[in-house]
C-alpha cells in the first residue's frame, strides 16, 4: 500500500469514527463523561470490552508470538478468564454499593488519605507507561507506512496522533468511549477473520485443511508442564494471568469505567463475565492467524529472520503479498484498535487525575467541566511527550513491555486491594506510600538475580503477583493495634 491509500483508509475510518462519537457524546454532562450517567446496556458494554481489552499491541504482536512460544499465551488468557470471574461476583458488588466514580475512592474511605492518593498516582503512571507504548507501536507503523515515505518526522507524527485522539473522546467521555469500542470491537474482529480467510485462500487451505494446518504446525502448541524454571510453565502462566486481569480490570480505572457504566451490578456482571469468554475466542483467532502467517512467509521465501515478531504482520498485510484489500483491513484493525485504547485510557487518565488528584468534591458542575476540559489536554500533552520518549529508547519490544510494567505498576494496588477487601484493620495510613515504593523495588532486585539466586529460575508475569505480597505484608505491618477493629457497617461495605 502507498502512503495516500493508508491515508485514506484512516480518514475514512475517522469520519465513521467522529460521527460515533458526536452522537454518543453530544448531550454529556460530568456524569456522562465518568461513568456514562450509569445506563449503558449490558451487551453493548459487553461487545464494547471484547475490542476494548485488544491494543494494538495484540493486533501486531500476538500473531508474531507463535514463533517463540507458540499457543502459550492462552494458558495465560484462561487465567484472564478465571480472573473476570473473581472481578465479576468480588470487586463489582463491592464498587457499586460504594456507588464510586473513581474505584480509588475506595482506598480513602478504606484506610485514608495517603493510600487513595498512593492508589491514585500508581494507575497514572501505569495508564499513562502502558498506554503510550500501545499508541508508540502504531506511531511506529504509521511512520513506516505513510511518514516515511513522506519525508515527514516522527514528532509530527506523534502530535497529529495524539490530537485524534483527544478530538473523539473530549465531549462525551465514557458515553463515546463505550460506542466508538462498539465499532473498534466490529472492526477488528471481521479485519482479523477477513485476514485469515484471504491468507488461507492464498494458501489454497479448505477450512478443513486450515484447521489440520494449524493443528499439526509446532508453533500451535498450546500447554507447557515441563519446566517450572522457565517462563512458559503453564502455573506461572494461569496463576499471572489471573491476577493480572484483577489489576489491569478490575483495579483499573480505565476498564472498570465501561463496567461502572451499567445500570446495575448485576447487568454489570453480565458483562465481565461474556466479555471475558469471548476475548479468549478472539486471541485463539489472532494466534492461528499468526500460524498462517508464518506458513505463508515459509512458501513466499520470506527471511524472517531479519524481522522482529512484530513486523511480520504489516511487512505481510501491506507489503504487496496479498491483494490490496488484505492491508486494508490490516490498516482499519491495526487503526481501529490502537485510537479506541488510547481514548479510553485518555479518558480514564482524565477522570483519575481530576477526581482523585486534584479532587471535586464541593466544587459546583460548571468549575469541574473546565477542570476537566484542562486536565483533559494536559493529559494528552503527556501522553505524547511519553511516546516521543520511547522513540529515543527505541524499544520495540512492547507487548512483553506492557506485562513487565504492569508487574512493577500494578503491584501495589493490586496488594492495597487485597488487604483492605480481606483484612478488616486499620493500618497508619502515612506510611502506605513507602510500603508501596519499596515493593517495586525489592522485585527488580529479585528479578536481576533470580537465576543466580535460586537455581536458575526465571520470573515471568508472576511478579506482579509477589510485587502485591510485598505490600500485603508491608500493611500487615502497618496494623494500628492502639485502635480497635473496624465497624464493617460503617466504614467497610
Amino acid at each position: 500500500m502507498n502512503p495516500v491509500s493508508v491515508l485514506i483508509t484512516i480518514a475514512a475510518y475517522f469520519v465513521i469514527l467522529f460521527l460515533v462519537s458526536y452522537i454518543a457524546g453530544r448531550k454529556a454532562d460530568n456524569e456522562g463523561f465518568f461513568v456514562g450517567n450509569r445506563k449503558s446496556r449490558w451487551y453493548v458494554v459487553a461487545f464494547a470490552m471484547i475490542g476494548s481489552s485488544i491494543s494494538g499491541v495484540t493486533y501486531v504482536s500476538v500473531p508474531g508470538m507463535v514463533a517463540a512460544s507458540g499457543f502459550g499465551y492462552l494458558q495465560m488468557v484462561l487465567g484472564f478468564v478465571a480472573g473476570q470471574f473473581l472481578i465479576a461476583f468480588v470487586l463489582i458488588p463491592l464498587f457499586y454499593k460504594m456507588n464510586l466514580v473513581s474505584i480509588y475512592e475506595y482506598l480513602e474511605n478504606r484506610f485514608g488519605a495517603s493510600s487513595y492518593k498512593t492508589g491514585a498516582w500508581f494507575f497514572f503512571i501505569s495508564k499513562m507507561l502502558g498506554a503510550a507504548v500501545r499508541l508508540f507501536l502504531v506511531c511506529l507503523t504509521l511512520q513506516l507506512l505513510v511518514f516515511d515515505p513522506l519525508g515527514l518526522p516522527f514528532v509530527l507524527n506523534v502530535i497529529l496522533t495524539v490530537a485524534l485522539v483527544w478530538l473523539y473522546t473530549f465531549q462525551g467521555g465514557v458515553k463515546s468511549i463505550i460506542w466508538t469500542d462498539t465499532l473498534k470491537t466490529f472492526c477488528l474482529v471481521v479485519s482479523v477473520v477477513l485476514c485469515i480467510v484471504y491468507i488461507a485462500s492464498d494458501l489454497n487451505l479448505s477450512f478443513g485443511s486450515m484447521v489440520t494446518t494449524i493443528a499439526d504446525s509446532k508453533l500451535s502448541r498450546m500447554f507447557y508442564f515441563d519446566n517450572p524454571n522457565e517462563k512458559q510453565y503453564f502455573f506461572k502462566q494461569f496463576f499471572a494471568g489471573i491476577f493480572t486481569m484483577i489489576a489491569m480490570t478490575g483495579l483499573d480505572q480505565d476498564m472498570m469505567q465501561r463496567n461502572l457504566s451499567c445500570k446495575n451490578f448485576k447487568d454489570s456482571q453480565k458483562n465481565i463475565i461474556t466479555s471475558g469468554i469471548s476475548q479468549f475466542f478472539v486471541i485463539a483467532l489472532f494466534l492461528m492467524l499468526g500460524v498462517l502467517l508464518y506458513t505463508f512467509a515459509a512458501r513466499e521465501g520470506i527471511d524472517i529472520t531479519k524481522l522482529k515478531s512484530d513486523e511480520l504482520f504489516p511487512t505481510i498485510a501491506v507489503g504487496g503479498y496479498l491483494p490490496a484489500f488484505v492491508g486494508v483491513l490490516f490498516i482499519i484493525g491495526l487503526i481501529s484498535s490502537a485510537y479506541s485504547a488510547a481514548g479510553s485510557a485518555l479518558t480514564a487518565l482524565t477522570t483519575s487525575f481530576t477526581v482523585d488528584v486534584l479532587g471535586i468534591k464541593n466544587k459546583a458542575e460548571k468549575d469541574v467541566m473546565k477542570l476537566r476540559k484542562r486536565v483533559h489536554i494536559g493529559m494528552a500533552f503527556l501522553m505524547g511527550v511519553v511516546i516521543f520518549v520511547f522513540e529515543m529508547l527505541n524499544n520495540t519490544s512492547v507487548i512483553d513491555a506492557v506485562y513487565v510494567l504492569a508487574s512493577y505498576t500494578y503491584g501495589p494496588i493490586l496488594g492495597m486491594f487485597a488487604f483492605g477487601i480481606f483484612v478488616k484493620k486499620p493500618i497508619r495510613d502515612r506510611f502506605v506510600p513507602l510500603v508501596a515504593v519499596l515493593a517495586p523495588a525489592l522485585c527488580f532486585v529479585l528479578d536481576k538475580n533470580s537465576e543466580a539466586w535460586f537455581g536458575g529460575y526465571q520470573f515471568s508475569y508472576e511478579l506482579l503477583i509477589l510485587n502485591a505480597l510485598f505490600v500485603f505484608v508491608g500493611m500487615c505491618m502497618l496494623i494500628n493495634r492502639k485502635h480497635k477493629r473496624l465497624n464493617i457497617n460503617t466504614r467497610f461495605p
